[in-house]
């Protein structure tokens, strides 16, 4: 699949069978995120793959921040909110949480630490497109709520950039729409236009 076009079809697809991924799809939808730039060549980013019961836990660990967040978690409405919630981890066969480990390199910046594991999440889901699996990145305060960081046993200084869902799709994505490039892009061409912008 040329590239561009693979840019232009990918759509975010929630809805995927329960067929498991193989484990070179999963590996190759890996080492694409392992190719995205980054400053210093930091490479700040790690990969966890739950598969099967193992998605249990992180069913688990969104309760728990769930339940949090109630005044009364016993009340029906609470508890079939508490159901959904531990069930949202098997919506999909395979989900790779991506996190940010920044380097301590001390040229290298947090954001840009940060944006490299975005671009590296990009690819995974270009990369998953190509191979015929639909890909779902996920993020939300609970990604980034301590109990995150103690269930895949980050730092501090690290956090989960996202939750990516990937299974073989049930449908087929539907047409995409952005603006115009022209409604997003300034063109410049002179000095004295570019520092009438100062």
């Amino acid at each position: 699949m040329d590239v561009l076009e693979a840019i232009r079809s990918r759509r975010s697809i929630g809805l995927v069978k329960e067929d498991p991924l193989d484990k070179e799809t999963i590996a190759k939808i890996i080492e694409a995120g392992t190719w995205a730039p980054s400053h210093y060549r930091t490479e700040p980013w790690h990969f966890f793959v739950m598969e099967g019961k193992a998605r249990k836990a992180l069913g688990k660990a969104l309760v728990k921040i769930a339940l949090e967040e109630m005044d009364d978690p016993m009340t029906e409405a609470n508890q079939k909110k508490v159901e959904k919630v531990a069930e949202k981890p098997f919506r999909a066969p395979v989900i790779i949480a991506v996190a940010v480990r920044p380097s301590d390199n001390p040229r290298a910046l947090k954001l840009e630490e940060a944006g490299a594991v975005y671009a590296a999440i990009q690819n995974m889901l270009l990369a998953a497109h190509g191979l015929g699996v639909a890909g779902y990145w996920r993020t939300g305060a609970p990604a980034y709520h301590p109990t995150m960081k103690k269930l895949f046993g980050l730092a501090d200084h690290e956090y989960i950039a996202g939750f990516l869902y990937f299974g073989y799709p049930k449908r087929e994505p539907h047409e995409g729409k952005r603006r115009p490039i022209n409604e997003v892009t300034t063109w410049l061409a002179e000095e004295d236009e570019f520092e009438a912008l100062i």
